[in-house]
């Protein structure tokens, strides 16, 4: 009689995709193979998953390394600016990236270099990056969203992050046209380990599968 799938399987990412994609997918994995474990690290770093000993790790597409297998587990993004009403009541709606310079920007610090986030955009093939100043610096996402709501300044985040507060209206997007879409959210593993039973049932659960009719 075969052995039942189990063991640890480790997963780095960020705390968002745990709650809106990770777990959800999950669950019935979880129900159903009750030998499986695991264990989250919530990290917003670009860990080094060989090193730290991690089965897997969650990234955009495009920043994952080519030696790594990446497996699509969402659909693809696009980068959202937006401020509350509140904020565009008493400061213009900025048209051009450029606009952003005169505006009050909440910043992200990164994790791996320690400098801040550069807002690029794109349109019809030009690009450009921003460098945006402001009176608020974050780490994460949460509190940026925070900010924006209480019309502390304007934020750049992924669409999914703000969602439910653009279809609530408080938060309004702006400069549409220059964010288009990119690889949204992969599962990336090394591409020399033997995946175990576990991990491969993990892989087919958390797979992405665009609905074409």
């Amino acid at each position: 009689m075969r052995e039942k799938p189990g063991g640890t399987v480790r997963i780095t990412s960020g705390d968002g995709i745990i709650e809106r994609i990770l777990l959800p997918k999950l669950t019935p994995l979880l129900r159903e193979y009750p030998d499986i474990k695991f264990e989250f690290d919530m990290s917003y770093a670009f860990r080094d998953i060989v090193a730290d000993r991690f089965d897997a790790g969650v990234r955009w597409g495009k920043t994952i390394d080519k030696d790594m297998i990446a497996i699509p587990i969402g659909p693809p993004l696009r980068m959202v600016v937006a401020a509350s009403p509140a904020y565009f009541e008493q400061h213009p709606v900025p048209k051009h990236p450029d606009d952003l310079m005169s505006h009050n920007c909440i910043n992200q610090r990164m994790p791996t270099s320690g400098g801040l986030y550069v807002w690029d955009f794109e349109k019809r093939g030009k690009k450009i990056n921003v460098r945006v100043d402001g009176t608020l610096i974050f780490n994460t996402a949460p509190p940026q969203i925070d900010a924006a709501l209480a019309g502390l300044g304007i934020l750049l985040l992924p669409e999914d992050d703000l969602a439910a507060h653009l279809e609530s209206g408080r938060l309004v997007r702006v400069l549409e046209d220059w964010c288009p879409r990119f690889e949204g959210y992969h599962l990336y593993y090394p591409s020399r380990r033997q995946p175990s039973p576990a991990f491969a049932l993990v892989v087919n659960a958390l797979r992405y599968e665009s609905r074409r009719h």
